[in-house]
């Protein structure tokens, strides 16, 4: 519209006499100066910049008249309306890389630390997705300058065989007592090695359950995960050293850092503490042990193929399905009868 504006006032321009024309460029020359004299800097949109161009097509000597602008910005603006012009008009050079396949670049470089923008590139191709390297190292998760380490969980699944982990629990009484819990798990099967309760929690005794989760005659595991707990003082340490085992200090406060043995925790306060009184010492003791028994010979785990820490067997048939009670039938395992 606005360049329309302009070549209308053009044509009424050429169109007037002589006399009246140069008075009009007197006029609209003062009027220039004093713009020019109280605004520093003229604020011009694109139909502006349009208008220029074409007039410095037109007139041989549209030098002489440009007041506002520069010679130079005005063949300035040509040359970028020369450029967007045939920008428009050839192909687009690279294919935009659509969000899906960001995502999949972002995805594969946080579960891979380890990988750089040429081996994701590279998996990409084979998944059909052919994005260049630098393509990749744009969308990439960010890391720092230190050399990328493997997270816990694939530390522990890296060692389940020859590892285990320990930690401690609290339970309320009847009384309002505070009774601990002490748990040893093998990462293997998450079978529950070991439970037993306390009133009085001290070194000496976290020891003595250590020794009678691993007696002489059984398998001990290379290395111990455990927090940093106080009770772990020099009595406990100089007995997992005498058992044969290595220590695997958390950080503080970083219960994701053992995850196995914080997740049976989780269900024994879920599945079994959550629903009953404890009474006391000995009656908590027993209803730990007897719920240890069940979750290692009949809760399935989803990570153990849905079968037991210590594997059931499969039951075909046709014979009736009966329940077994556990702790007092607030849970059950299912087994045909002969």
């Amino acid at each position: 519209m606005r360049l329309l504006l302009h070549r209308l006032t053009l044509i009424r321009a050429l169109a007037a006499d002589r006399a009246r024309l140069a008075t009009e460029n007197l006029l609209l020359r003062r009027q220039i100066l004093v713009l020019r004299r109280s605004v520093k800097r003229v604020r011009l949109d694109d139909g502006d910049r349009a208008f220029w161009v074409a007039v410095h097509r037109w007139l041989e000597d549209w030098k002489d008249h440009v007041v506002i602008v520069k010679p130079e910005t005005v063949l300035r603006w040509h040359r970028e309306a020369f450029r967007a012009f045939w920008r428009s008009r050839s192909k687009p050079g690279r294919p935009p890389v659509v969000a899906d396949g960001i995502t999949l670049i972002r995805r594969i470089s946080s579960e891979n630390p380890l990988w750089g923008a040429p081996r994701i590139a590279s998996e990409l191709a084979l998944l059909g997705h052919v994005v260049a390297d630098s393509t990749v190292a744009t969308y990439v998760v960010p890391r720092s300058r230190r050399p990328p380490s493997q997270t816990w969980r694939t530390f522990l699944k890296n060692h389940l065989g020859v590892s285990a982990a320990c930690d401690l629990f609290t339970v309320p009484t009847w009384t309002c007592k505070v009774l601990f819990a002490f748990v040893v798990l093998s990462h293997d099967r998450r079978k529950i090695l070991h439970g037993n309760v306390t009133l009085h929690l001290t070194a000496e005794w976290v020891a003595q359950q250590l020794t009678e989760a691993f007696p002489g005659d059984a398998a001990v595991p290379r290395c111990l995960h455990r927090d940093q707990d106080g009770v772990y003082g020099d009595v406990v340490r100089k007995r997992i050293a005498v058992i044969g085992m290595e220590e695997i200090v958390s950080a503080k406060q970083s219960p994701w850092q053992n995850p196995f043995v914080e997740r049976v925790i989780g269900s024994i306060r879920r599945e079994c503490t959550d629903h009953i009184l404890a009474l006391g010492e000995g009656h908590l003791r027993r209803v730990l042990r007897a719920d240890v028994e069940y979750d290692n010979r009949c809760r399935c785990h989803r990570s153990l193929a849905r079968n037991a820490p210590e594997p059931r067997e499969v039951e075909d048939g046709r014979d009736a399905v009966r329940a077994v009670p556990h702790l007092g039938g607030l849970h059950h395992h299912y087994t045909r009868a002969a």
